[in-house]
């Protein structure tokens, strides 16, 4: 069966066209910068429908990826029933990311998601990209990859000649925990470190301060996840910035956070770690999701979380 797919937004432009009687198979393609309330409201209808694990979080996931870091370039494709959100990024042009699919179960079985990711890739392939993932294209994401649990989704992927090349989890930490600092705030101020909280806008000075830190120790996306997050808290001595932690920069999340080579030892991540949960605690969160974790250890030790959601990574070159 053939399914009708039209571009339903887009931004930082193709120059490829289609029109809303396009086919699966076609050039999925979409005019600069069109991005509409009603094409968010239509995604974000599909995907809280769809997205069972995650239906509480579903649309404001949509409105999250339609405002990216501005170079980039991203659309979202959509047939009766079901949407695809597709980007690519300047720093790394020839991989795109389908970023998020999701078809109403109402409209499963019926080969939807199949002609939303065909015409993804074709859209991918129109803007210079020669592999596909179904991959996190940080810093703006709503999963590293396919949770395990949407197996339908998993089955898809393969089924279209996607292969599995990696592995990610997350870890929740339950928000009823103790997350006191009051005992550490003045041990890590005898070694000269003070813990602050930036400010509340991206180009608050502190949160320049900060985002500059981490584009030097890290790289450019955790700055822009840094600057753009709901929370930001760092520590720094002499003016020097040492280490920082971010939260709701992928909303309801808690990351990313680094120390320098001159913070380790001192605790000072997990007063980090703490304030930033218990921010989301204030702020209405039960749990939080930590995303895309690589040490594991430190932060069950520190808070007592779980490894929890896994997610498979999957890739598939351009023809």
């Amino acid at each position: 069966m053939s399914h009708a797919v039209r571009t339903l937004m887009s931004a930082a432009g193709s120059t490829a066209g289609s029109t809303a009687g396009s086919t699966a198979g076609s050039t999925a393609g979409s005019a600069a910068g069109s991005v509409s309330g009603s094409g968010v409201a239509e995604a974000a209808e599909v995907a809280a429908a769809a997205l069972t694990l995650d239906a509480a979080e579903a649309a404001g996931l949509v409105g999250y990826l339609s405002r990216p870091p501005a170079e980039r370039r991203w659309s979202a494709l959509a047939t009766d029933g079901g949407v695809v959100m597709a980007s690519v990024s300047v720093t790394e042009p020839a991989v795109g990311h389908i970023d998020l699919l999701a078809v109403h179960p109402s409209a499963q079985g019926q080969g939807r998601g199949r002609a939303l990711v065909r015409a993804a890739e074709e859209w991918l392939k129109s803007q210079g990209a020669r592999q596909a993932r179904f991959a996190g294209n940080p810093p703006c994401y709503v999963w590293p990859g396919i949770d395990v649990r949407y197996t339908a989704a998993a089955c898809l992927a393969e089924s279209l000649g996607y292969h599995r090349y990696d592995v990610a989890w997350n870890m929740t930490a339950d928000l009823s925990a103790d997350l006191s600092v009051e005992d550490d705030l003045p041990r890590l101020e005898r070694s000269g470190v003070r813990v602050h909280a930036a400010g509340d806008t991206a180009d608050h000075p502190a949160r320049a301060h900060v985002a500059e830190f981490v584009r030097e120790q890290w790289n450019e996306r955790w700055a822009w996840e840094a600057a753009h997050a709901a929370g930001l808290h760092y520590a720094e001595r002499d003016g020097r910035v040492l280490g920082f932690a971010a939260w709701g920069a992928r909303p309801g999340w808690f990351g990313p956070m680094g120390t320098s080579p001159d913070a380790r030892g001192l605790g000072v991540g997990r007063v980090l770690l703490r304030r930033c949960l218990a921010d989301q605690r204030a702020a209405g969160q039960s749990s939080a999701q930590i995303g895309w974790v690589g040490p594991l250890r430190f932060y069950s030790h520190a808070v007592g979380a779980r490894a929890e959601r896994v997610f498979w990574l999957y890739r598939r070159d351009l023809a």
